[in-house]
């Protein structure tokens, strides 16, 4: 296949959406917050600042929130592809950012409780309720979801006779698996294959969040023999590529979750997102990426065309 990844390919169709990733920071809970630009009043008010991570598929998402918000006469402000959740979490509980598309299991195991065991939405959410700190809140889950994976070519499940994680155990030793750098030290990546399955790889290749096409580059041509891809990628479905089974769930729950600075964002705003996730699929999520790499739409556009479609828009 020589297209990229939509992780990838769709940087370039997102790039133009994506304001400058500058920092932001302030610790000031307050309604009059600069940096959110207090709440998110209808009309004449101050403008709730979308955010998203580094990945396409986030951004995207980002933009169907804006266009959500924006359709319920609220102001926006977009501040896309900031980072990975090690940076962009603790805008969020700064009130840096008003609201951001999170998943929900990432979400408390990397950033709230790395020592959480909740595996289901229900649980995840829960825990997420209870432990995020006052000044941050989650809205509705959405049905949709995009999971981490431990994925193989074809011809590596068949000569190592790999099904599921568990099968690495043996075989891991020699050889090697490339993943976003962030993914050797969390407790849903190589941490947890460790302590999960007894997995410990030969050797870790890092690589950014957004080089998802050099990984599949590197997975193909067997220089790395295991990729952390994510469940969305259509490169799963076109490449034919194994995603190792999961028994044991250490790739909890990945529900797309709006987390919200509670200040920044009033109750119509609240009511527009959480309509939105009403509406989301992961089935939506896969068209959708699957129009930004293999149709080449802008990624406005795609926004926009899947919240028509949903009835969330006129």
């Amino acid at each position: 296949m020589n297209k990229a990844t939509y992780r990838a390919a769709a940087l370039g169709v997102v790039a133009a959406l994506s304001l400058t990733a500058t920092a932001c920071g302030g610790s000031d809970d307050s309604d009059d917050n600069p940096l959110t630009g207090g709440s998110a009043d209808s009309g004449g008010g101050k403008a709730i600042v979308v955010g998203s991570a580094n990945f396409p598929e986030n951004q995207l998402l980002a933009e169907i929130y804006a266009q959500a918000l924006e359709d319920k006469g609220l102001k926006v402000t977009r501040k896309f592809d900031i980072g990975a959740r090690e940076v962009f979490y603790d805008q969020v509980v700064k009130g840096g950012i008003g609201v951001i598309p999170e998943y929900n299991g990432a979400l408390l195991s990397v950033a709230v409780d790395k020592k959480s065991t909740a595996t289901s939405t229900e649980e995840i959410n829960a825990e997420l309720t209870k432990k995020l700190p006052k000044s941050v809140g989650i809205l509705d889950s959405a049905a949709a979801e995009d999971k981490d994976s431990v994925t193989v070519t074809a011809e590596t499940a068949d000569k190592y006779n790999l099904k599921t994680l568990a099968d690495l155990k043996p075989v891991a030793k020699d050889l090697a698996i490339g993943a976003g750098s962030e993914f050797k030290t969390r407790t849903q990546g190589g941490v947890g294959l460790k302590t999960v399955y007894g997995v410990e790889f030969g050797k870790f290749q890092p690589l950014d969040a957004g080089a998802q096409s050099t990984l599949l580059k590197l997975l193909k041509d067997d220089k790395v023999q295991a990729a952390n891809l994510y469940t969305t990628d259509p490169a799963i479905v076109e490449d034919k590529l194994v995603v190792l089974e999961d028994p044991k769930n250490l790739f909890s729950s990945q529900n797309v979750t709006p987390l919200i600075y509670k200040s920044a964002v009033n109750d119509k705003a609240k009511s527009a997102l959480n309509d939105l996730s009403a509406k989301l699929t992961t089935e939506d999520l896969l068209d959708m990426m699957k129009k930004l790499v293999n149709d080449k739409e802008d990624a406005s556009d795609v926004a926009k065309e899947w919240l028509t479609s949903a009835g969330l828009t006129s």
